[in-house]
């Protein structure tokens, strides 16, 4: 799954993820900003699973690619 990291001076790394429009979490630093990202992306997998909602194969793998926005 692709996410977006974008730098915010002074506070750290706001998190996007185009394939799940609900996951919008941040952190000091990348690693938290992942930590972060990854219990949102549970979070709403499991509410779309709850649902009903089709998961996209793209919203079910795990995330090994991340973009960083310069």
């Amino acid at each position: 799954m692709t996410i977006t990291l974008q730098p915010e001076p002074e506070v750290g790394f706001t998190v996007l993820v185009p394939a799940l429009p609900e996951v919008v979490t941040s952190g000091a630093t990348i690693d938290e900003a992942m930590a972060h990202a990854r219990e949102a992306i549970e979070g709403v997998l499991a509410l779309y699973k709850e649902q009903g909602r089709d998961i996209s194969a793209d919203a079910e793998t795990q995330i090994a690619h991340l973009t960083v926005a310069a």
